[in-house]
């Protein structure tokens, strides 16, 4: 069941997650504050550590214009820990095994990898603002150079 993309202006769909340490994170607890909510396919790939790696290094940046930042992706706590750990990872990373938050904000579906159809995570980006309504949202974006798009988007 995979949701049509989300537009700037629409509601940004709420959700509650487990964290790394099984602790419950909620977007509508984040109310009041723009959070960067971005969907990865998999801890501990290539891409994936490079794209945690620069919103880890963006933290100060982003933290000091009032920008909080959420990993989501289908990995279990455990596994996610081991990522955050190794990694250095700064910010909550969140799992979402049976992939129900990834397909509210289409980020799960159809992609090609590799020159084939599959299913799975989208590579994608979403600025909520304050009152939960999606700012910007970024679709099948390359791991490389997206944070670095994202703060000059941003003006961050």
């Amino acid at each position: 069941m995979t949701r049509e993309r989300l537009e700037p202006g629409d509601e940004a769909p709420d959700f509650t997650l487990p964290d790394a340490d099984g602790t419950l994170v909620s977007l509508s607890s984040l109310r009041g504050q723009r959070v960067i909510v971005y969907f990865y396919p998999a801890a501990m790939t290539p891409g994936c550590t490079k794209e945690a790696c620069d919103f880890s290094e963006s933290m100060p940046d982003l933290a000091a214009v009032g920008l909080t930042v959420l990993g989501i992706s289908p990995d279990a706590p455990a596994k996610l820990a081991r990522f955050r750990e190794k990694e250095g990872i700064t910010f909550p990373l969140l799992s979402d095994p049976d992939r129900t938050v990834l397909s509210a904000y289409g980020a799960y579906g159809e992609k090609m990898n590799y020159g084939k159809t599959t299913m799975g995570v989208i590579r994608s980006t979403f600025v909520v603002g304050a009152d939960g309504t999606v700012q910007k949202a970024y679709y099948g974006v390359k791991a490389t150079g997206h944070v670095e798009r994202l703060r000059k988007d941003l003006g961050v």
